[in-house]
């Protein structure tokens, strides 16, 4: 709902598959990927970043969860871990982070 209310372009997927689907079709259009741990589907968040930050190094990508430990040694290199709950000035700080190593896209 926080960046939905923002001036950004949001793709809501619902699975870590059709976010990689949606990677593949419009990638070049992503700045970011904002997901939790805990996804329906086969693949897992931390399976999402892992294939996100092979593909495509330089996106910013941000995982969240309400378990702090749970997950987060296993964490790809270069992953950002946002713990639950998050503070929305957090959020809008990678968005920012996002946009600037996308070139303002």
């Amino acid at each position: 709902m926080l960046l939905a209310e923002s001036e950004l372009d949001i793709i809501e997927c619902d699975s870590a598959e059709a976010a990689l689907a949606t990677m593949l079709l419009r990638g070049r259009d992503v700045a970011m990927i904002f997901a939790d741990v805990r996804l329906s589907g086969v693949m897992d968040g931390i399976d999402l970043a892992r294939e996100a930050k092979m593909r495509w190094p330089h996106l910013v990508v941000v995982l969240t969860s309400g378990n702090v430990g749970e997950h987060h040694d296993r964490l790809p290199p270069g992953v950002e871990y946002m713990p639950k709950p998050w503070k929305p000035v957090n959020v809008l700080a990678a968005v920012q982070r996002a946009k600037l190593s996308a070139g303002g896209r």
